[in-house]
């Protein structure tokens, strides 16, 4: 599909999802190379991805929370408040696009260049601030994704362990 018809796998696409003026798509790889698991969720205020700040803001950005699976809990032992770094897993976003428009005015980059949740592996990084744990679950600032945006990894900032 070259998406020109605003059509993701025979249905409407989203909003977020549709290919915009001089964008390009192409296809994709047939199967995976390798296996990932989701290791939590992430719960933020946005539903919609258009909503989603394109930064978020570890100082003033609204309180969010990682529901992390319990069979990793064990994992958190040591990680004290500060700097993590998150790495998740965009769900909603395209793989097929080479070329995009991240303004919407038809002036296209290539996807290597962006730092857009449309990718070939949708990995996103954002450095959060790590509040604290509340039961299971922890408390951080920064996010910049849609709510239930499914969780690959957490990492302390480099530096920042005691």
């Amino acid at each position: 599909m070259d998406g020109a018809e605003g059509q993701e796998g025979g249905r409407a696409a989203a909003p977020w999802n549709r290919m915009r003026a001089g964008e390009t798509a192409g296809p994709v790889p047939p199967q995976s190379d390798a296996g990932i698991w989701f290791i939590g969720r992430l719960r933020t205020p946005w539903s919609d991805p258009c909503a989603c700040p394109r930064r978020g803001d570890a100082a003033a950005g609204p309180l969010c929370r990682i529901e992390l699976d319990p069979l990793w809990a064990e994992a958190l032992d040591g990680l004290r408040p500060g700097p993590v770094q998150l790495l998740y897993w965009m769900h909603l976003g395209r793989r097929d696009l080479r070329r995009q428009s991240p303004k919407d005015d038809g002036t296209t980059r290539g996807t290597f260049a962006l730092r857009s949740p449309m990718r070939p592996n949708p990995i996103a990084s954002s450095e959060v601030a790590f509040l604290g744990l509340d039961g299971a679950d922890l408390l951080v600032r920064g996010l910049d994704c849609t709510d239930g945006t499914p969780l690959l990894d957490i990492k302390p900032v480099h530096g920042s362990l005691k």
